[in-house]
């Protein structure tokens, strides 16, 4: 996502699903992965806003296309699209959200706003090192690591007037 791409402040979102649709396509071309049209959907569906969508808002929103989806479609759906890094899940909230780094080895790092509810995917590598770094002087293998910060973005500051 281009740095002036944030939830909180306007932009071009359709430019935002375009891009995602078109790096999930080339990225399962690259894996011999199989993108199918209730995938894809499904995908472009979290990408519809900067909000974590629920396996079930996902279902809700299948069905109004006219779709006959079941839970475990989109529940395999979204295993698919998360094990080919399309999207994260958001634990806390469970909930998806598309991966604005798709594609790309990285840490999940997300600022979640607990007001108007838009998730930011952050990239510090000084943040996910220093995770590593304590885990090794302890010993511990990571699998895993994904960050869930709680806040106030800054648009929500500013209506609450907390700048």
């Amino acid at each position: 996502m281009p740095a002036r791409a944030l939830p909180y402040r306007p932009h071009n979102h359709d430019a935002c699903v375009t891009q995602a649709l078109a790096d999930a396509r080339d990225i399962c071309q690259q894996r011999s992965a199989r993108l199918t049209p209730t995938r894809e959907r499904v995908l472009e569906l979290i990408w519809q806003s900067h909000k974590p969508l629920g396996a079930y808002d996902v279902l809700a929103q299948l069905a109004e296309d006219g779709h006959n989806a079941a839970p475990p479609t989109v529940y395999r759906a979204l295993d698919f699209l998360q094990q080919n890094g399309l999207v994260h899940r958001i634990a806390s909230l469970n909930a998806f959200i598309g991966c604005a780094h798709a594609g790309e080895h990285h840490t999940g790092m997300f600022l979640i706003c607990r007001a108007c509810g838009n998730v930011l995917e952050l990239t510090a590598p000084s943040v996910s090192g220093a995770v590593q770094a304590a885990a090794d002087a302890e010993s511990f293998e990571l699998d895993d690591i994904t960050l869930e910060i709680a806040g106030l973005c800054p648009r929500c500051q500013k209506d609450s007037g907390h700048e």
